[in-house]
């Protein structure tokens, strides 16, 4: 719609910025009188004094410069006749603009409590974006217009959704703080019920039954084309190369500790990155759902300011670097301490310790001239503490012959495992350490597989597959025995909850290297009510069979650990 050019502007007759949300246009005396003194309003009376401007409670708007209220108005026409002629009037209604007629509405009028709500257009809502006024780019106090699903700021006579009610003709807007709807230019809160299922999606919470039922009882939903889908398992949109982010933060949403946190508790004091994470958390189990995916640009966005744009929606990241940095933040932002051990759910939930030993290697000649390495006798212990197991893959074979051509190389779990059994040493630089996990083991254990390597000159990737069962991985050969907190031979089972994947996917290339490899990532993640297995990668999201579960090149495994004396159920 065109708009009209008007034949003066607004700064040039009163003085001041337009629009400005947080000045009344009723209450600018100052900008008034600029005008009179300008003879740019002289069919205006003149401005009366303080005591002669009176309110009309009716209706609760002031009357200025000397008016009457529209009764008493009436009453003097009858008694006295018109105070001026049609014409005079009718260049007076001419003169005053809107500036200085402004009618707000505390309530809807009588029978008209539903006025413009036929307007709204639920198809178009997204409320996953940053909240972001779409004139000013401003993030303060910002209303969603609930007819075009764009974000305007303030609700005043000055504000961005104001011009554009009386612009565009769209009338209600919700504050995506205090999920308050309103209808403008009118300016009255509309309490309806029909408008609790926009409220709920602007910032879904479902009350604490509903959250630990969520592992229980297997649920269905239906969005608003009346597509089914499963609350915990939706896609979520890849805006460039964030595939990697979005993997992690699914991985995460599926540990229970760690989701049930971050839905049921108040997290409105702390810092922003704390509270869209959880209202991402809120809205992959959100059971009412608009549309069966989500989109992380929010919380996307307040990664890439905290971390320098290290980690952002433009350029692909490593998963695993991506969830250290996370996962500091986030227990630095909940309160956590740097050298206290679990002061926040992060720590609580897959922090624990891990013993190091090593030993000096030195090279001496000896008499016959040869290098002989000898280590020290001295053994330094040190305990550490963690968050992430790094897992080391055997070399892959540099040479095939034709019969082996197109067997992948595989490897079991337990024997990359063994690096933490304390016995198998592993050297770095100058030094041979061993490594033995210490009791009690944390709650979930993230398993990072190395595939990467990088020098000087390239970056290599070691495809072989690890395999793994799916269920009773026993931990205990890998924990040095402590009898007062575990009985000494008893297995520590511990079951697969994600499993994030990568594969590489050849891309043409018309440099001189010829082509080139892009990675993807996608993650594996068990549905405890349904006992099945699915995986979402983007958008997509499909079953899979949990015998096929390892065939993929797994990077980040998240397990949890089972409950004394719990049996194992369903398949694996």
């Amino acid at each position: 719609m065109p708009k009209r050019q008007a034949e003066e502007s607004l700064e040039d007759a009163v003085h001041t910025t337009s629009p400005s949300s947080k000045k009344a246009r009723v209450d600018d005396n100052d900008s008034r009188d600029d005008g009179h003194r300008n003879g740019l309003n002289s069919s205006i009376p003149h401005h009366p004094p303080e005591g002669q401007q009176r309110k009309d409670m009716s209706n609760g708007r002031i009357q200025l410069n000397g008016e009457k209220p529209e009764e008493e108005s009436q009453r003097d026409q009858i008694t006295h006749g018109p105070s001026s002629s049609p014409q005079a009037e009718e260049a007076m209604d001419e003169d005053q603009s809107a500036y200085f007629t402004v009618s707000r509405q505390a309530a809807p009028t009588e029978g008209y409590s539903d006025l413009y709500l036929d307007t709204i257009d639920r198809a178009v809502l997204d409320f996953d974006f940053e909240k972001l006024c779409s004139v000013s780019l401003s993030n303060i106090n910002v209303y969603a217009c609930l007819v075009c699903g764009k974000y305007y700021q303030g609700r005043g006579p000055k504000s961005h959704a104001y011009f554009h009610a009386l612009e565009i003709g769209h009338h209600v807007y919700v504050n995506m703080q205090t999920k308050k709807v309103y209808v403008l230019p009118e300016g009255y809160e509309v309490k309806s019920k029909s408008l609790e299922d926009i409220k709920f999606v602007v910032d879904p919470r479902l009350p604490k039954e509903d959250v630990m039922m969520l592992d229980k009882v297997a649920k269905d939903a239906w969005d608003l084309s009346g597509k089914k889908y499963r609350p915990g398992f939706v896609g979520m949109n890849n805006i460039k190369e964030n595939d990697y982010f979005n993997a992690v933060i699914q991985a995460l949403a599926h540990v229970p500790p760690l989701r049930n946190f971050f839905m049921l508790e108040d997290l409105s004091s702390k810092s922003e990155l704390v509270q869209r994470f959880s209202i991402l958390v809120r809205k992959i189990w959100n059971t009412r759902a608009f549309k069966t995916h989500v989109s992380p640009h929010e919380l996307i966005q307040q990664v890439s300011r905290q971390s320098n744009k290290k980690y952002d929606l433009l350029h692909q990241s490593d998963p695993v670097e991506f969830l250290s940095w996370f996962l500091g933040n986030m227990h630095l932002a909940l309160g956590g301490s740097k050298t206290k051990p679990g002061t926040s759910i992060i720590h609580s939930v897959f922090q624990g310790r891990l013993k190091i030993e090593s030993q000096q290697i030195t090279a001496k000649a000896d008499a016959g001239d040869r290098l002989r390495f000898e280590e020290a006798a001295e053994v330094i212990v040190e305990t550490m503490r963690y968050l992430i197991l790094t897992l080391d893959l055997p070399a892959a074979p540099l040479f095939q012959d034709e019969i082996d051509r197109n067997i992948i190389p595989q490897v079991p779990l337990t024997s990359i495992l063994s690096k933490y059994d304390g016995r198998t040493a592993q050297e770095h630089l100058s030094m041979r350490k061993r490594y033995r996990l210490l009791h009690p083991l944390p709650p979930f254990l993230l398993f990072h597989v190395k595939r990467f390597s990088t020098n000087k000159f390239v970056s290599e990737r070691n495809p072989t597959i690890v395999t793994f069962p799916v269920r009773s991985l026993d931990m205990a050969p890998y924990v040095e025995p402590n009898p007062t907190l575990h009985p000494p031979g008893e297995p520590i089972w511990y079951d697969l909850v994600a499993n994030v994947t990568h594969e590489a996917v050849r891309t043409r290339d018309d440099s001189v290297e010829g082509e080139a490899e892009r990675k993807v990532w996608r993650v594996q993640m068990r549905d405890r009510a349904r006992d099945e297995w699915s995986q979402v990668q983007d958008l997509y999201v499909e079953s899979v069979a949990t015998e096929t579960l390892f065939t993929k090149e797994s990077y980040l495994m998240v397990w949890e650990k089972r409950k004394g004396g719990e049996k194992r159920k369903g398949r694996g």
